[in-house]
């Protein structure tokens, strides 16, 4: 499911407009990211949560010339999965 599959769903299931559904999920969207850019953490009980990581600089290799080249340090977001979730996709 994408964006738009999702805001199409919100759209039938609550009898909502395309562009209010659209506005709903945009502002959910916005919440959590301002979230995690502040360092926050989003749970969401059987669903998941949502923290990020913080990755250190390092030495890598450029696959292609085999170079050796400084990586800068970073943060990516990490999702890791609900166990009510995980159970009911294993089921």
């Amino acid at each position: 499911m994408n964006k738009s599959e999702l805001v199409e769903s919100l759209a039938e299931s609550k009898s909502l407009t395309y562009k209010k559904s659209e506005e709903i999920v945009n502002i959910i969207f916005d919440s959590m990211t301002d979230t995690l850019v502040e360092g926050g953490r989003i749970e969401i009980r059987g669903f998941g949560s949502f923290v990020v990581k913080d990755y250190k600089a390092y030495m890598g290799r450029n696959p292609k010339t085999g170079e050796v080249i400084e990586v800068k340090p970073k943060k990516l977001p990490f999702f890791k999965v609900g166990k009510e979730l995980r159970e009911r996709v294993d089921s």
